[in-house]
């Protein structure tokens, strides 16, 4: 028997003349106009050109986008959200557009000004116009072909147009990646979650289509049946799952990014790790992102998953080897609240791979002891967690350490930690077993949650304000179950408790009318997912170092009222207190350059009293990066830390860096004290700060001071912007190329400037082109090729990585002798050191160990052994291996 997706697949033949064949019957041009937007930096015009399709008779409102230009380009599909139109996705259409893509939106069956019945992504409606879009696209001469009929095209949406995404890679073989946003893996999981009806968001489901009558008339009635019994039949489940992306599970084979809402009681992330799961396993390459938001609400970051979009479709549609995808996994993360604005703040932590949702398990163990409880006639009056359209903006307090839900004495079962030694961050989906029994033989309903609760018992958080339904019937009582909780990404701190509650009732679903007895024993502990391999941009600081909480309750109403989004510098960093400087994930692109970087990813950290070597060829990004740690340039990614400060322009921690760069600039008629003295008062900060006196000392100027800086020469001015670099005593001292223009003895006095700087427990970075002088002042050394990092570590660790040895003698070794121990196996060579007391031995499949046993039987008075390569030889190495 055909199947309906078979049926439209051979009422679709790939052809290229598709359009001529039945023009008519399928796209009328009902209005046609051109915008043109002209952006004001520079970047290439785009037009707008709206047309009406029809797609079996129903309009189907479009706009189509690109950018002035004849060059192939490949094309995108936007889908909007439910209960919106092509309208609400116009920014990012146009953003892709004047990006190098041909982009058409649509209003999809039932919305805007496209006419038909809504039938939630039936594949033989609005799947099916997806497919029709696409042979529209194949006909526009400015877009790329993979072959005729078969245009480049990736298709991206929020919600409802995430979906239709999903679906269409499964159903159309020409979509090439997708990118869906807060969507749905399976309908029927998502409304109907264990068999318990998601009564609050199905109605606000159908009011948001428009009522009932807008849809289908079998949908409507499958509503209506479920929403009067409370609970959801086998043909209601069966029809949502057959117009779900899931139902198509083995046919999405493209590279896809998958954004979920973690404040998303609605598409929760549970149905991202269902897509995860089985995309990767058609082996396709798959990103997974949680984003802050979601249907409940809070911050979109519109601006940050536009961007990644853009990325992953450069990647896989433009074929751009260079484009940064991102990491397999990244989860963003709420710590505190900005002092000067209020806004919450966001940092990211990601992971190489995907951990999954029970990634890293740690069990917390639970008071023990059954617990009894009532489901109330009526199911009334509920308990309350997640409200649609709010929730967002309480899972941002709960972050923050403010607790809004509620459960009615008893109505609910609790288990309880003990305080936790240190703090815990959950990380996926916990997991419980416990056993349930309802008295009268019938179902038990249940809501699970598991609540942070403060140290003194008086605060108890909902973290996202999410809660797990379930429906466990009569065979499943009396015997272990094994209960999945929200999932969720949140941090206990030490201290806390974890309270894991079950409720008879929920505001956000149907529970049974009849009044029932339920009893509940926990099983075993609490299982949490850790997922220790994400690792945070910059740990959060504990809730209360932000403000009370009744402070932090007003600021996140005021966000959810004006539903603004607001950039703002991240919390300190306790955790980082003492470092001088970390590097995570830094990124800096081109200027107008959409793949071409500066720094890619660069991560590195350095500790008090090092001397810190900065090495790369022309082009490293040694500068760039330079630059951005100073605050002079903004990094496009990744973060920079400076004793747990997040660096930014103006940073108030960039009074304990100081730094010459690029030279510095003097009055040549007043002396070089003078100058100093200048240069401090223009600072602002009080005199005896400067700490002149110290700086001079370790600059060793002597007389000099008090004559003109013209008299100067250029070691001696050098070593003056030294000094002027080190007023203040900066706990971080950088320097590019200080060595440059210097003569042999002036570079050695710059080498011994550095080493007593650091000798005080301070730190020093200098970037510098040569290495024989890096290998004598520097502890520790970052290499860089083409912006990216080589190798990081100690100078001998990196230096001694050769397999030349250098052994010392107590007496000199003569010819002879050098001679025996060239010729012993696995020996490449053997020479004499210029002073004759010691050799030069080059391995070649001997051991160290068994050197020195045969060096002690050929009577060689050995007084040390130990790598010998030179900094430049483990440079040119590094650097060959890195572009190779």
């Amino acid at each position: 028997m055909e199947t309906s997706t078979a049926r439209w697949r051979r009422l679709l033949p790939r052809t290229p003349g598709r359009w001529a064949a039945v023009g008519a019957a399928l796209a009328v041009l009902v209005g046609g106009g051109t915008w043109t937007a002209v952006a004001d930096d520079g970047t290439p015009a785009v037009q707008r050109e709206d047309r009406t399709l029809r797609m079996d008779g129903v309009p189907i409102d479009t706009s189509y986008f690109h950018a002035e230009g004849s060059g192939k380009r490949p094309a995108v599909l936007i889908g909007h959200g439910f209960g919106g139109s092509k309208n609400d996705v116009r920014a990012q259409a146009e953003k892709l557009a004047a990006d190098g893509y041909a982009v058409l939106t649509w209003s999809a069956r039932g919305f805007g000004e496209s006419g038909g019945e809504i039938s939630l992504n039936d594949p033989d409606h609005e799947v099916r116009d997806v497919s029709r879009l696409i042979d529209w696209l194949a006909e526009r001469p400015e877009v790329e072909l993979d072959k005729k009929g078969d245009p480049r095209v990736g298709l991206t949406g929020a919600s409802y147009g995430g979906a239709v995404s999903l679906l269409a890679a499964g159903h159309d073989e020409r979509v090439d990646a997708i990118a869906p946003v807060i969507t749905y893996w399976n309908l029927a999981d998502a409304l109907f979650p264990d068999g318990v009806f998601k009564k609050l968001w199905a109605g606000i489901f159908v009011t948001t289509g428009g009522g009932c009558e807008k849809f289908e008339k079998r949908l409507c009635e499958m509503y209506e049946r479920v929403a009067v019994s409370g609970k959801p039949d086998a043909e209601a489940i069966d029809l949502l799952t057959e117009r779900s992306p899931s139902a198509v599970a083995d046919r999405i084979k493209v590279p896809s990014l998958l954004l979920q809402g973690q404040s998303d009681s609605l598409f929760p992330l549970g149905q991202a790790d269902a897509m995860q799961k089985a995309i990767s396993a058609n082996r396709a390459p798959v990103s997974v992102d949680w984003i802050s938001g979601g249907h409940d609400g809070g911050d979109s970051e519109t601006g940050r998953v536009q961007g990644r979009v853009g990325s992953w479709f450069d990647r896989y549609l433009k074929e751009d080897t260079g484009a940064g995808t991102g990491p397999a996994f990244r989860v963003t993360r709420t710590g505190g609240v900005d002092s000067t604005d209020g806004a919450a703040l966001l940092r990211g932590a990601s992971g190489d791979t995907y951990p999954g949702l029970r990634g890293g398990g740690r069990d917390i163990a639970l008071d023990g002891g059954t617990k009894t409880f009532r489901n109330p006639a009526g199911a009334a009056p509920p308990a309350i967690s997640a409200v649609p359209g709010v929730g967002g903006g309480l899972a941002r307090l709960s972050s923050l350490g403010v607790g809004l839900s509620l459960d009615f004495p008893g109505q609910f079962a609790r288990f309880e930690s003990a305080p936790l030694d240190t703090s815990l961050r959950v990380t996926g989906t916990p997991t419980v077993k416990v056993n349930v029994r309802a008295d009268g033989g019938r179902d038990a309903v249940l809501f699970g949650k598991v609540y942070d609760v403060s140290p003194d018992g008086r605060q108890q958080v909902l973290p996202h304000q999410l809660v797990a339904p379930y429906r466990i019937t009569p065979g499943q009582q009396g015997k272990p179950v094994e209960l999945v909780l929200p999932a969720v990404d949140h941090e206990f701190d030490a201290g806390h408790r974890l309270r894991l509650v079950f409720s008879a009732t929920d505001l956000g679903y149907a529970s049974p009318a009849e009044p029932a007895t339920y009893t509940v024993t926990a099983d075993g502990p609490l299982t949490i997912p850790t997922a220790p391999a994400v690792k945070t941009a910059a740990a959060t600081l504990p809730w209360w170092t932000w403000g009370l909480p009744a402070a932090a309750l007003v600021i996140a109403a005021g966000l959810l009222l004006t539903a603004r989004r607001r950039t703002a510098t991240p919390a300190p960093d306790p955790v980082l207190t003492d470092v001088p400087l970390q590097i995570t994930g830094l990124s800096k692109k081109y200027a107008k350059s959409v793949d071409r970087y500066a720094v890619r990813r660069l991560s590195f950290r350095v500790e008090k009293g090092q001397v810190l070597g900065l090495l790369g060829p022309n082009g490293a990004g040694k500068t760039t990066t330079l630059r951005m740690l100073m605050g002079l340039i903004t990094p496009d990614e990744g973060e920079i830390r400076v004793f747990g400060q997040a660096i930014r322009p103006g940073a108030p921690v960039l009074s304990r860096v100081g730094a010459f760069v690029e030279g510095a600039g003097f009055l040549p008629h007043l002396s070089g004290r003078a100058n100093l003295d200048l240069y401090w008062q223009a600072t602002g900060r009080p005199a005896e700060d400067a700490h002149i006196e110290e700086a001079l000392e370790i600059a060793g100027l002597g007389d000099a001071l008090a004559r003109a800086v013209r008299t100067y020469s250029q070691g001696m001015r050098q070593r003056l912007a030294i000094a002027q670099a080190m007023l203040g005593m900066p706990d971080l001292l950088i320097l590019d190329e200080p060595t440059n223009g210097l003569d042999p003895p002036q570079i050695r006095e710059m080498r011994d400037v550095m080493i007593r700087y650091a000798a005080g427990g301070r730190t020093v970075i200098v970037s510098s082109h040569l290495l024989s002088e890096v290998e004598q002042s520097c502890t520790h050394l970052v290499v860089m090729d083409r912006g990216r990092l080589v190798q990081a570590g100690p100078v001998a660790e990196i230096t001694g990585s050769g397999d030349m040895i250098l052994v010392t003698t107590a007496d000199e070794v003569s010819e002879p002798l050098a001679e025996k121990v060239a010729a012993l196996p696995g020996i490449g060579s053997a020479v004499r050191t210029d002073d004759g007391r010691g050799l030069l031995v080059r391995l070649d499949g001997a051991t160290t160990s068994r050197l020195v046993a045969d060096l002690v039987r050929l009577d060689v008075p050995v007084t040390g052994v130990g790598p010998h390569r030179r900094l430049e030889d483990a440079f040119l190495t590094l650097i060959s291996g890195g572009a190779a």
